[in-house]
């Protein structure tokens, strides 16, 4: 099929009220601003970039000229620039994916998830990660990658760390990584312009390998999402903040493929991909940090 390049793109065009939203209040959050200056102290970016270079396979034209095919396109699609580095891992068993580097920013993906996406899922996939470079939220979305890690350096420093994950500024910070993820996968489908692609292959990174996905299978999993979306979980808003501190167990896809499928639904995917003059929505309700608690 033919994408459309969609020049001039702005990721507020795509973002997720919930994602403004998350974000506004973390950055609310006492020791937001401390902890980040203690990340660049440490040197947390450079760090994160050596581990890559020094452990994972640059991927290049000439070595894996398909899945850098991949990435050059849905930056071109996405309007973005500044082609990033990409880098190549050991399988899991699973599709892994990441994204690293502030300055110069790095993508990997795994073994798996090169043989088990086609051309155009790798397209969403990438095009995901791409997007938390484009939305320019790397320094936060790298908090939480080193997070757990930078908890434990810090837990006898005058920073107090114990204080801050007791104010709720942890729990502030990974909702809105679960947030950034509904505008990463609006990104992902903007990128591949499929929403038959953005479904199989969030299906793949929730583990089902292709021979299962068939035509029922699919079927199934879409009425699912559509009936996850439809439910209205403000009463639940509480346990949902705290599911969403360990998101990175989960996988979610029902409830993204859904929010993926409202969006279709509305018109606003038609209207980006038609280069249609839109305005940004209204933030949505529910999700707030600050007033669920």
């Amino acid at each position: 099929m033919t994408r459309k390049i969609l020049t001039g793109l702005s990721s507020e065009a795509y973002e997720h009220p919930f994602d403004r939203k998350a974000l506004a209040s973390l950055q609310k959050m006492p020791g937001v601003s401390l902890l980040l200056k203690k990340i660049n102290e440490y040197g947390i970016d450079r760090l994160l970039r050596l581990q890559s270079l020094g452990s994972d396979i640059r991927v290049t034209t000439r070595n894996f000229p398909e899945l850098h095919q991949a990435l050059v396109e849905a930056c071109q699609i996405l309007d973005v620039a500044s082609l990033p580095e990409l880098y190549l891992f050991r399988g899991r068993g699973h599709i892994s994916t990441y994204v690293i580097g502030v300055e110069k920013p790095i993508v990997g993906i795994n073994l798996d998830g090169m043989e088990w996406l086609s051309s155009n899922e790798l397209l969403y996939v990438l095009g995901h990660e791409i997007a938390h470079i484009k939305s320019q939220h790397m320094i936060y979305h790298q908090m939480a990658f080193v997070m757990p890690t930078l908890k434990n350096v810090l837990s006898s420093t005058t920073l107090g760390v114990g204080g801050l994950v007791a104010s709720g500024m942890e729990l502030a910070l990974y909702n809105w990584l679960m947030m950034a993820r509904f505008t990463a996968d609006r990104a992902g489908m903007l990128a591949c312009q499929d929403i038959n692609v953005a479904t199989t292959a969030l299906m793949k990174l929730a583990g089902l390998p292709n021979e299962y996905l068939t035509a029922t299978v699919i079927e199934d999993f879409l009425l699912q999402a559509r009936e996850f979306a439809s439910n209205n979980f403000d009463s639940m808003d509480k346990l949902t903040k705290i599911l969403s501190y360990t998101e990175h167990q989960l996988s979610w896809v029902v409830m993204r493929v859904g929010e993926l499928l409202k969006w279709v639904d509305s018109g606003e995917y038609d209207n980006l991909v038609e280069q249609k003059k839109t305005t940004i929505p209204e933030e949505a309700e529910g999700w707030n940090f600050l007033t669920s608690w």
